[in-house]
């Protein structure tokens, strides 16, 4: 039993450091100015309806920009933070820059979108971070779609309630 209350402990511990990381993360990109010109590599993220065009750019500081504006305010929450998965597994956080163009879908297919570009172009510039990539699922696109409603049905699957009489 104590052995339990030790592990959920250090548990706890674990979340709230990486909660405090991901709060430190925020707010060093907000300090930092951003600059996209010169050569940069162009790769396409694609979830649901969404589609993300992403350049990265080299010798930048870690600053991922969402149709004008700093991802950690375009994205409120977890978005962030998934965005960011691909970058923290290859360990390239502040190696580059990324400028995104997203459109179309909910928020949630933009971060899918995202996070499938900002692995892409990883893996053109640096081509060791496959594996990587790889295993944690950064690489695969996500090919799920909303199944369509069907002609006397209330949503894609549920049936109106049945009587009897």
């Amino acid at each position: 039993m104590a052995e339990k209350k030790i592990k959920v402990a250090k548990e706890e511990e674990l979340a709230a450091e990486t909660q405090d990381n991901l709060v430190d993360d925020k707010d060093w990109a907000k300090n930092e100015t951003a600059e996209f010109k010169g050569d940069y590599i162009k790769a396409v993220g694609r979830r649901k309806q969404s589609v993300a065009q992403v350049r990265l750019y080299e010798k930048g500081k870690g600053i991922i920009m969402v149709n004008g504006m700093r991802a950690a305010e375009y994205f409120a929450g977890e978005g962030y933070s998934i965005i960011a998965q691909p970058l923290r597994v290859t360990g390239h956080q502040r190696d580059y820059n990324f400028s995104v163009l997203v459109k179309g879908g909910g928020k949630s297919g933009q971060v899918g979108a995202i996070k499938l570009g900002i692995a892409r172009a990883i893996l053109v510039v640096d081509s060791a971070a496959k594996e990587a990539l790889k295993v944690n699922g950064f690489l695969t696109r996500d090919s799920r779609q909303v199944e369509r409603k069907k002609a006397g049905l209330k949503k894609a699957r549920k049936a109106p309630q049945w009587s009897k009489r």
